[in-house]
């Protein structure tokens, strides 16, 4: 079982994020190795958090030395190497990690790639999912496949490829 904890706060319209995240992080879990969270009887839980950029820009800089903005920030909780084994936890319910979104950066890409807010906030949920589910983009290889199971999870909410290139 699933449950995604979500907090929109400064975000307009708060309620239509959480929706929009419980949607995407189940889509990314269900076109991952570990679809079974969705329906193993432990609770894992995933936490999303839709905030400023100075908040994200403040997090970016004390956990990656990075001192911008940037749009989403992943937290894993269970390491990479543990998430095949993990059955359950001492209480039934596995902290599968953080998701953090910044409202600006999120908006000024939607409008540079030319999709809503909403399509890109749900991309940039999915991608921070299989960041929990230990994916990454550190080589070619891994952003590949990082990438192709993005356009899947994404495709099966009806929203088009993110990384597709326009040719015009």
């Amino acid at each position: 079982m699933l449950q995604v904890e979500t907090d929109a706060e400064g975000w307009p319209e708060s309620d239509r994020w959480t929706e929009l995240a419980d949607r995407a992080v189940r889509a990314a879990i269900a076109h991952s190795p570990d679809a079974r969270f969705l329906t193993d009887p432990m609770t894992v839980e995933v936490s999303v958090k839709f905030t400023s950029d100075d908040e994200v820009h403040q997090l970016n800089r004390d956990y990656r030395q990075k001192d911008k903005p940037t749009n989403v920030l992943s937290f894993p909780m269970v390491q990479e190497d543990l998430l095949e084994g993990l059955d359950n936890s001492d209480d039934g319910e596995v902290l599968l990690g953080d998701i953090v979104l910044a409202h600006g950066v999120c908006v000024r890409e939607a409008a540079e790639k030319g999709v809503t807010v909403e399509a890109h906030a749900t991309h940039l949920v999915v991608h921070g999912t299989f960041h929990l589910l230990g994916f990454d983009h550190m080589t070619d290889q891994d952003a590949e496949e990082m990438e192709a199971a993005e356009r899947d999870a994404l495709a099966s909410l009806g929203i088009e490829d993110p990384y597709a290139v326009d040719d015009d």
